[in-house]
Order: structure tokens, then C-alpha cells, then sequence
């Protein structure tokens, strides 16, 4: 039996696990039911304050309030966090914002059993839209997080097979019902631009019967009698 499968061990309350850290999967209910950080994580935020020496008294409050308000949320639509007393602040994302999942750890962390998950979205900022800390379910997490986001996208795509190419963000989805009827006037329209072209001059199409003929050539027209020599004029008899 495993360090981590003994009876009633719960490295989950711990944050030391098995050396081969926590387990990479979890089920989803056991994710949802995750809300508050481990006691390692303040550990780590006393150690971080020491560094500072001088600065120790106004450095690890602020961290210790942050410790002891931190709460986390996963659910079906996204997951969110917040944290403060005084000044308090909330991150929500949805699994269809998210874009990027990084673990990092120094080493502190890592002997404490901790690391860090990033989320980075497409808002354009080089730091990470949420910082999930204080958790050794880590691994587990970040694969959940994963299969969401994949989960998510594939949705947008109209549950297009997974080795089918992403859709670029923004651009627009069509249904299956909506295709059909594009493809279908598509076809229509080149079914007429066939029968436009079949009927352009030089095609063997006969000609209308009731179209006029060409107009005669004008023949000579004799002269108005005011525009005839005087002479001729005068050898007309009288009445």
C-alpha cells in the first residue's frame, strides 16, 4: 500500500505528500469541495516575510489576513477567488477565458509540497489573471482546469472532433441546421450564374419572333419644292 493510500493518513490536510508529490487525478467532486487553503500555505507566507528582516512587521500581515480570507470556488461554469478584510478582492474566470495553465514553485514551496497554478487569459497583461496557491492538489487541478478549457472549446466549435483545427477567437460558429441551408442557396446561386452564362451572346438560343427587324436604308428624297431652282418653279403651269 502506498504512502498516500494508508489508513488514515490525509496528506490533503497535511501538504506533505508521497515523494513523488500529489496525485496527478482527482474526481471532479472532490475539486468542488476545495475552498480553503492548507496551513503550509501560511508557513510558506512567514518564511517569505523573514526575508525581509526589517521590513517583518508590516510585510507578513498583510499576507496573514490574505491567508485566513482566501477562499476558492470550482463549479461547471468557472472558478473564482477572493481574498481581503479591509480592501477585498475578487477574480472570477470562466473556463472559456482561460488560455494558459502554468505550475511554478521555488523551493520553499516545493518542500512544503506546494506550487502555484497560473491562469493567464487573452487580456494582453504578461502576469497571471489568478494565482491559485495554498493547495497541494495542484497537479490534480491543473488537469481539471485543462480538461474544461478543452471541453469548453470544443462546445464553441459546435462539437467539432477534438483533431479538428481551433476556431480562431470571435470568429463565428455555424450550427449543422445553418450549414445546410448556406451550402444549399450556395448551390442555387451557381445554378443561375450556369443558366446566365449559357444565355450570353454567341450561344445558339433562337431569337424572339415578335423582335423588329432592321430598319431599310433611306432611299433618295426628292427636294421641298422651296429648296428647287427658280426656273424650274416657273415652268409649272398655272391652275
Amino acid at each position: 500500500m502506498s504512502y498516500d493510500q494508508q489508513p488514515g493518513h490525509d496528506w490533503q490536510q497535511t501538504g506533505f505528500g508521497p515523494e513523488s508529490g500529489p496525485p496527478r487525478e482527482l474526481p471532479e467532486e472532490e475539486i468542488y469541495r476545495l475552498e480553503r487553503p492548507v496551513p503550509q500555505l501560511l508557513t510558506y507566507y512567514l518564511l517569505s516575510a523573514l526575508t525581509s528582516v526589517i521590513f517583518f512587521p508590516l510585510v507578513f500581515p498583510p499576507l496573514f489576513f490574505k491567508y485566513r480570507t482566501m477562499r476558492y470556488r470550482f463549479d461547471e461554469e468557472g472558478v473564482s477567488m477572493r481574498w481581503g478584510l479591509l480592501f477585498r478582492r475578487e477574480v472570477n474566470l470562466t473556463y472559456a477565458r482561460i488560455q494558459d495553465i502554468h505550475l511554478s514553485s521555488n523551493f520553499i514551496e516545493r518542500w512544503l509540497g506546494l506550487a502555484k497554478v497560473q491562469l493567464q487569459t487573452a487580456s494582453g497583461s504578461a502576469m497571471a489573471e489568478m494565482t491559485i496557491e495554498g493547495l497541494p492538489q495542484y497537479e490534480a487541478i491543473r488537469n481539471f482546469l485543462y480538461e474544461k478549457v478543452k471541453g469548453e472549446r470544443r462546445r464553441q466549435q459546435g462539437g467539432a472532433e477534438p483533431g479538428a483545427p481551433p476556431v480562431p477567437e470571435g470568429a463565428a460558429v455555424l450550427d449543422a441546421g445553418t450549414a445546410e441551408k448556406l451550402v444549399a442557396a450556395l448551390e442555387a446561386v451557381a445554378a443561375r450564374l450556369e443558366q446566365l452564362q449559357d444565355q450570353q451572346p454567341g450561344s445558339t438560343s433562337p431569337p424572339a419572333e415578335d423582335a423588329p427587324g432592321p430598319a431599310p436604308p433611306p432611299g433618295p428624297q426628292e427636294d421641298p419644292p422651296a429648296s428647287r431652282p427658280e426656273e424650274e418653279r416657273r415652268s409649272w403651269p398655272e391652275s
